[in-house]
């Protein structure tokens, strides 16, 4: 596995080798030591499957109780993933990182807890696979509005359009008035 880190500390981008013939192919999506060497989390709570459709945006979401790390990765499809440092106390607070996740890239990315987390589906559907450290815990989450100008990210919006968002994410707040990590 090579792991790539981002320009913000903590996420970072986890290339697995990938052995491929005319059958097919395989890949390590999780290896404990080499984890563990890399300083990333070994101990995960639960495993989530969400599938969704072209132009769907889901985020940015966060726990404030039982914040989670989460390891993430499309099976089906492609989506742009996102990262927001929410942690007042670093030098990063309110700064964003993204990049593709698809079948095809087989490209993991790892949120750590105290990072808001949302995706942008590109393709015609995606199926988004994660591994988070803690439970999920509804009494704790809080949603950040996905197009808050303080935070500024560059969605790829598919002509120009505005994505499809739940109420729950229409109704998020902008980073000046969310809760926060120390």
């Amino acid at each position: 596995m090579n792991i790539i880190p981002t320009d913000i500390p903590g996420p970072v981008i986890i290339e697995p080798q990938i052995f491929g013939d005319d059958r097919g192919f395989f890949m390590e999506t999780f290896q404990k030591r080499i984890f563990a060497e890399a300083g990333l989390p070994t101990d995960f709570a639960q495993d989530n499957h969400s599938g969704s459709r072209k132009g769907i945006l889901r985020g940015l979401h966060y726990q404030l109780v039982k914040p989670q790390g989460k390891l993430v990765r499309v099976v089906v499809g492609e989506v742009f993933d996102v990262a927001v440092d929410l942690r007042r106390s670093s030098p990063y607070f309110g700064r964003w990182v993204g990049l593709q996740l698809s079948a095809e890239n087989k490209r993991i990315f790892w949120v750590p807890p105290g990072f808001g987390h949302a995706f942008y589906v590109l393709s015609d559907w995606a199926e988004f696979l994660y591994k988070a450290t803690d439970f999920y815990a509804p009494e704790g989450e809080r949603t950040i509005l996905w197009n808050d100008p303080q935070i500024g990210i560059d969605w790829p919006l598919m002509d120009g359009q505005p994505p499809l968002v739940s109420a729950k994410d229409a109704a998020g707040r902008p980073l000046s008035q969310a809760e926060t990590f120390e």
